[in-house]
């Protein structure tokens, strides 16, 4: 039993936990809480992340942008670009596309017939329609996870894992944390960064749930005939039905699926994989030798497909990191900086100057009940 008073307690050393504890710790006492062996076990050991600069919407686009620049400066991003493709019936889509992302910053620019299958040439010639998207990048996800834990690590927080949750208990100064095994640890604020789990640790504090819901996102990794070329596109259908890029001799694919699943360890269905390499076969000339291997994750997200962050407005002493979906990782370098901001009230800096924090506040669903009912 631990009778240190932390300052924070962030739940959960994912990206999202070991991010923003990174960014706290240099300014206060910081504890990490990590229910399993080791950090980073789920989502974000399981992402085939890259930074994309449309990737969950035109909301998103100032937490990526904004992160670019610190990805690039410290050697997480390799080039790749990215090709939004579409069939002749999808052109409005593709205009739809084009339009919501006017003014937001992004490079974006279309191609059409030739110019398509010239990225990539093995596409069917009924996909005549595209944007491409030069500055997407592959991301390191191990190394910048990594660069978070030693951060954290350096500037004096602590880091348990194995240690579940049982509930919390509010106490003078804060909080005191038990553990399914007994430990316990006390805290003044808490720190909901628990990803798929976020809306039980809330319940367990006694906080209103967001409606926080885990999806499950399915990967396949596949030997293909001819092999595919590393420096080809992420490839992504306008109408969300796939997406697949090259990897060391190999194609990553994905289904895009987003499958209401309970907060878990999230394992492949042979279903959704299936539904991958047909809807990849209608759309390329690739002949698929092998499935060689097949994982999952949960990505989750808040009703309205932002982010969370920020303290609670209706439990005091707790506060939110969590919401992400599946631009977690793209975003992490201004999200983490912008979150412990906002837990430390200090001001914007080069890298959060410019986004609006009341977009991503728990704010905003208690403001949206009060509507409701008012």
């Amino acid at each position: 039993m631990s009778e240190t008073l932390y300052d924070f307690a962030v739940i959960g050393a994912g990206m999202a936990g070991a991010s923003i504890a990174a960014e706290l710790a240099p300014h206060a006492r910081v504890l990490v809480l990590e229910a399993e062996d080791a950090p980073g076990y789920h989502s974000t050991g399981r992402s085939a992340a890259f930074w994309e600069e449309c990737y969950g919407g035109p909301g998103v686009v100032p937490l990526t942008l904004a992160s670019g620049s610190y990805l690039r400066e410290h050697g997480f991003l390799s080039q790749r670009g990215a090709l939004y493709i579409g069939r002749a019936e999808d052109r409005d889509e593709m205009d739809s596309f084009v339009r919501q992302f006017d003014g937001t910053g992004v490079s974006i620019e279309r191609l059409r017939g030739e110019a398509v299958r010239a990225r990539v040439p093995q596409l069917r010639e009924e996909w005549c329609d595209a944007i491409y998207e030069e500055p997407c990048a592959d991301i390191d996800v191990a190394g910048l996870h990594q660069h978070y834990l030693k951060a954290l690590k350096t500037a004096g927080a602590t880091l348990e894992c194995r240690a579940r949750i049982s509930r919390f208990e509010k106490e003078a100064g804060g909080w005191r944390i038990l553990s399914e095994s007994g430990e316990s640890w006390r805290a003044a604020e808490i720190v909901n960064a628990a990803g798929a789990w976020a809306d039980v640790i809330a319940e367990r504090a006694g906080a209103r749930p967001i409606g926080i819901e885990p999806k499950r996102r399915t990967v396949a990794q596949l030997r293909v005939a001819p092999v595919a070329p590393d420096d080809q596109p992420l490839v992504l259908d306008i109408s969300g039905g796939f997406y697949f890029k090259p990897d060391n001799g190999r194609l990553w694919l994905s289904p895009h699926d987003e499958i209401p699943s309970e907060p878990c360890d999230a394992a492949p269905e042979e279903l959704d994989v299936a539904c991958a390499i047909d809807r990849f076969e209608r759309a390329t000339n690739w002949t698929i030798e092998a499935v060689e291997r097949r994982w999952a994750g949960l990505r989750s997200f808040a009703p309205d497909r932002l982010p969370v962050y920020g303290r609670d407005p209706e439990c005091a002493g707790f506060a939110w990191f969590a919401g992400q979906g599946g631009f977690g990782i793209q975003t992490s370098p201004a999200a983490a900086r912008l979150g412990a901001q906002l837990l430390l009230g200090l001001e914007p800096d080069e890298l959060t100057r410019g986004i609006d924090r009341a977009r991503y506040s728990p704010q905003r669903f208690s403001d949206m009940k009060a509507r409701l009912t008012g």
